[in-house]
């Protein structure tokens, strides 16, 4: 998937919700209390860090957006502190200043990477017109807006906020809190984790029942589109009238999630903002997470970090693949945003139209997967006389193309069953078809992929081939 930067550097988002201080104590620990069985910590190091929708920002302008931040902070030293930070960073501040409530803030006790207990220091937000004003203010100047809330009382507005976006033209995503997400309605995104998405709908005994419900959420509360954030099992994305989309998680090391919803929204903003559609904001948001939960402590990710990662190809493999291990290379492909094409033939004598037809077929995506009927499949389609390469000389053959990625074997007559399997973007078929009558065609299609027909070279075939070795003989 080719990414575009440079909008991302030229988009502006919105952000309101809960702005917090997130403070980290981190020291050695060597004895237990005297006084009561706990450890002591001696405190050698203090840092402090943008939380809440402050984050949020941060994931925005780390990656090289501008970002307005609306939210309610105290009249006091912590939310002086936010304000030189959030200035240094050149995030717009639209704050409203209470004289009665302090700025929220988490204290978190480290030793040895390890949070000891967390201390928190707040109180119950009261949000009022003033909110609401800052709020219309930021939306003169936003492409899209996030409205991130921890359920401490700055979005309990949050109706009032969505109208006012929508009615200014904006998308408005919501990272959701607590069991009533009626108050969401009409969002364009809802993102909630799997917890959160549970607390609402019910238990998911399983992917299909999930689906169901994710459906009947999204529809009941107007949404364009539900993304359920699912920890080690990925994410799924449920649009109106098309299929699931579901990606695997790509982090490999897990060391703390500690902000990583607000990582997956800021990315999904900013990807939607950009101009990048549903599935690749989400193959980029879920990629973002895998990085950022990889780090300690509430963290971001930068431009190069994505990059990096879009472009490393060191968990694919290339050549002639099992079924089974290609359909996870396959997800990994599509985590990482690439297009995965697909197509299928005996592919006896390779000849110069083969050649051609892979190389126009490889141009439609990122990778190309080649499915070739198995011997007895050949015999059963071409007669008994074919094929006149064994099946292991054929992918071996095919695999060698530079247009190539994937060889697989398949059994049956179609390539119906192995196409449900692996799923790709793109399906393609040379010759004079209709799309409607193409084995796996229908799958393709209601995931949401393309089908293509490619033309062959004329004159060009195995068959002719074949009559001109015995006319020559």
């Amino acid at each position: 998937m080719k990414v575009n930067f440079t909008a991302f550097e030229q988009a502006t988002i919105l952000v309101a919700g809960d702005v917090m201080l997130d403070r980290y104590w981190q020291g050695a620990t060597h004895r237990i209390s005297p006084e009561a069985p706990v450890p002591v910590v001696k405190v050698q190091t203090q840092d402090d860090r943008l939380g809440g929708a402050a984050n949020v920002a941060l994931n925005l302008v780390s990656l090289g957006a501008g970002a307005s931040l609306v939210g309610i902070v105290g009249q006091d030293a912590n939310a002086q502190l936010l304000d030189t930070r959030l200035d240094q960073l050149g995030i717009k501040t639209l704050f409203d200043r209470s004289e009665n409530q302090p700025t929220i803030t988490k204290i978190r006790i480290m030793s040895r990477n390890q949070q000891l207990i967390r201390l928190d220091f707040e109180e119950k937000l009261e949000a009022g017109q003033s909110l609401l004003d800052a709020f219309k203010d930021g939306l003169k100047t936003t492409d899209l807006v996030i409205l991130s809330d921890y359920a401490k009382g700055t979005l309990s507005q949050v109706q009032q906020m969505i109208q006012m976006a929508r009615q200014a033209g904006k998308r408005v995503l919501v990272d959701p809190k607590g069991q009533d997400f009626s108050i969401y309605r009409q969002a364009s995104v809802l993102t909630p984790n799997l917890s959160e998405f549970e607390a609402v709908v019910g238990v998911c005994k399983d992917e299909a029942e999930l689906e169901i419900k994710g459906e009947q959420l999204r529809s009941e509360l107007a949404l364009e589109a539900l993304l359920i954030t699912r920890s080690e099992k990925g994410m799924t994305l449920i649009r109106e009238g098309l299929a699931p989309l579901h990606l695997p998680t790509r982090a490999q090391e897990i060391y703390d999630v500690t902000g990583a919803g607000d990582t997956v929204i800021a990315v999904l903003g900013l990807a939607l903002a950009s101009g990048h559609d549903f599935p690749e904001a989400m193959m980029l948001a879920n990629l973002a997470a895998g990085l950022v939960v990889a780090k300690p402590g509430t963290a971001t990710v930068s431009l190069g970090e994505i990059y990096t990662a879009l472009h490393s190809d060191t968990l694919l493999e290339y050549g002639v693949i099992d079924a089974k291990r290609l359909a996870k290379l396959v997800a990994i492909a599509k985590t990482k945003g690439e297009k995965v094409v697909f197509t299928n033939g005996c592919f006896d004598l390779l000849h110069a139209g083969h050649v051609a037809y892979l190389e126009e077929a490889h141009k439609l995506g990122d990778r190309l997967i080649v499915a070739v009927n198995s011997d007895a499949s050949v015999s059963r389609l071409k007669g008994a006389s074919r094929p006149i390469n064994a099946l292991d000389n054929r992918m071996r053959v095919l695999a060698g193309l530079q247009s190539v990625d994937w060889v697989v074997p398949f059994e049956e007559d179609t390539p119906a069953k192995i196409i449900a399997q692996l799923m790709p973007n793109v399906l393609v078929k040379g010759g004079d078809y209709q799309v409607e009558s193409i084995a796996g065609a229908d799958t393709v299609l209601a995931a949401g992929g393309e089908v293509k027909v490619l033309t062959f070279v004329d004159g060009v075939s195995t068959t002719a081939m074949v009559r001109s070795i015995l006319d020559k003989h």
